[in-house]
């Protein structure tokens, strides 16, 4: 399968920092992989509702989750670009991130399955200097990506508050150089040993 990246945009604020850090690292892929792009402000998703005691799932025909869902099956590497809110993912990303579980549940679309070996990215940008506060964001990003099945190939971290801050981070613009070219490791748990 030819390589096909889906950046989901997961910022409250268009052009920031983690998006700017995600397009230089999407500057370095090939010419032949095909990127698509979705801002998640652009194209909101509805809170998630959990049916799974009362119903299946039914798979999305139009909107925002329908193109989500389309795109998230299409991509062989899923990159979440979601600044650090509160030491982790935006409520953007966790509305899409809580979406794979009802496609989990969506007879005949076997989503786990197809998901299974592809690769879960990260790209966020964050206002602290000390890298360890991002742990719980990258740690969200590594467990879905391990109960899936998938590989994990880390967060790229960058430094940044206000607009274009990140650009002036030169160790993240270097990370961002090698970042997608990198091989992933299939995600573990933190409890499962090496």
């Amino acid at each position: 399968m030819t390589r096909r990246f889906l950046f989901v945009l997961a910022s409250s604020r268009p052009d920031g920092n983690t998006e700017l850090l995600a397009r230089r690292a999407a500057e370095q892929l090939p010419s032949e992989v095909e990127q698509q792009w979705i801002d998640l402000t652009a194209h909101p998703v509805p809170d998630f509702e959990d049916l799974r005691h009362d119903s299946d799932h039914v798979r999305p025909t139009e909107g925002p989750v329908a193109l989500l869902l389309d795109a998230t099956l299409a991509a062989t590497d899923v990159v979440i670009a979601s600044p650090l809110y509160w030491y982790s993912v935006s409520a953007q990303a966790k509305r899409y991130l809580d979406h794979w579980s009802g496609w989990l549940r969506t007879p005949g679309l076997d989503f786990k399955s197809t998901m299974a070996g592809r690769t879960l990215w990260g790209v966020t940008a964050l206002a602290h200097q000390e890298p360890e506060v991002a742990d719980p964001l990258a740690g969200t990003l590594n467990n879905s990506a391990a109960y899936m099945g998938m590989c994990f190939g880390g967060v790229l971290l960058g430094n940044g508050s206000r607009p274009g801050d990140v650009l002036k981070d030169t160790d993240a613009l270097a990370r961002a150089k090698t970042f997608f070219a990198r091989e992933a490791p299939l995600a573990r748990f933190p409890y499962e040993a090496v």
